[in-house]
């Protein structure tokens, strides 16, 4: 959903399965690079006034912003492992770090649902006042230079909100922060997890098959036999690729035309870029290392005709800049001109500084 857009955010979101979500500014400019009209405003509305799209922490371990009807499958598929191997981290925390023991914790989550029950919603400071527990502290990296004290509430919080019974609501400050007020949730509904994988294997193929079998493990960071047996559940049908063999659902098999020439400037951590483990169809090796930082984490890219081509960057006035790393030619150079003013127009003067910065990222920023 790059060379049309779409009218709701929602069909966005939908149509890439999920925005990536562990920076919150990557979701915004996600969107708004799919929508018709892009509006912070629109975004906002979606998750906080029409609940129609929730933050989850599911594949890899990394959040995403996906619809409301598709998190079910979602949490099933992905999310429940997460969350359970979470849980289990966090009794090993509390028990060297505090003494806790499982009943103990279960006591603190029960008072902390309790009072974010009773106030409607709360930031981890509120919570931590309401139930002085939540401020026990454990010394994390002890001995090393950088020891620092924890307070025990983030990972608990973390832990509740990953099983489905807290909710992110709007953040403290503008769409740019990471610190959100906190909603009592219900769990989503208990789906079977083989079941969820085929069909969330379905709809990664729907949006970016044909696809690997290694792709699809990254993506979804499962095993090989979930992968494996996911791609047959979902009538995955073999395909050879340019890159060797590949999957792709059995409607999906007829040749497509090429879309109209597109430009497009995404934001770090879009959808897109990290949609593939193997990259090499649309990012040329000798780019990745200005492109990417030392954890794998795209930054801002320039697109032309599905093929990143370059990035870009504000600088500290918020002025928009980009450099390209390939000659695309005039009429390509012109379009991205063009995406470059529609992106500076809605974004007004604020200023993005990806949370995960990439060399020429930071390059472009000076």
């Amino acid at each position: 959903m790059l060379s049309t857009r779409a009218a709701a955010v929602e069909d966005v979101v939908d149509a890439v399965v999920g925005l990536h979500a562990t920076d919150p500014a990557t979701v915004v400019l996600s969107a708004c690079a799919r929508l018709e009209r892009p509006s912070v405003a629109e975004v906002e509305a979606a998750f906080y006034d029409r609940h129609t799209l929730v933050r989850l922490l599911c594949m890899r371990r990394t959040m995403f912003a996906v619809t409301a009807a598709t998190a079910p499958v979602v949490q099933a598929a992905a999310g429940a492992a997460v969350a359970a191997r979470e849980r289990q981290k966090l009794l090993a925390f509390l028990a060297e770090g505090v003494g806790w023991d499982a009943d103990r914790l279960a006591e603190v989550e029960k008072a902390t649902l309790e009072a974010l029950r009773l106030r409607g919603e709360a930031t981890a400071v509120d919570l931590g006042r309401d139930v002085p527990d939540l401020l026990e502290q454990v010394v994390v990296a002890a001995g090393k230079p950088y020891e620092t004290r924890q307070n025990v509430s983030s990972r608990i919080v973390r832990v509740l909100a990953a099983e489905g019974w807290m909710r992110r609501g709007r953040p403290v400050g503008s769409w740019l922060s990471s610190q959100f007020r906190w909603e009592p949730a219900t769990p989503w509904p208990e789906l079977d997890s083989a079941e969820a994988r085929a069909e969330l294997a379905r709809r990664w193929l729907a949006s970016y098959g044909p696809g690997t079998e290694a792709d699809l493990k990254w993506w979804t960071g499962w095993n090989l036999g979930h992968t494996r047996k996911a791609l047959a559940a979902a009538g995955a049908v073999e395909v050879e690729l340019s890159t060797g063999p590949g999957h792709a659902l059995p409607d999906d098999l007829d040749p497509v035309e090429d879309p109209e020439p597109w430009a497009a400037l995404l934001p770090a951590l879009d959808p897109t870029p990290m949609g593939w483990q193997a990259r090499d169809w649309y990012l040329p090796d000798r780019h990745r290392p200005r492109l990417f930082d030392t954890s794998g984490n795209v930054g801002p890219t320039v697109w032309w005709n599905g093929a990143v081509v370059g990035g870009w960057a504000q600088r500290a006035d918020g002025g928009l800049v980009w450099e390209l790393l390939d000659d695309v030619g005039a009429d390509a150079e012109a379009a991205i001109a063009r995406e470059a003013e529609r992106l500076a127009s809605w974004l007004g003067g604020v200023r993005v500084v990806p949370r995960f910065r990439t060399p020429l990222e930071k390059e472009l920023a000076r």
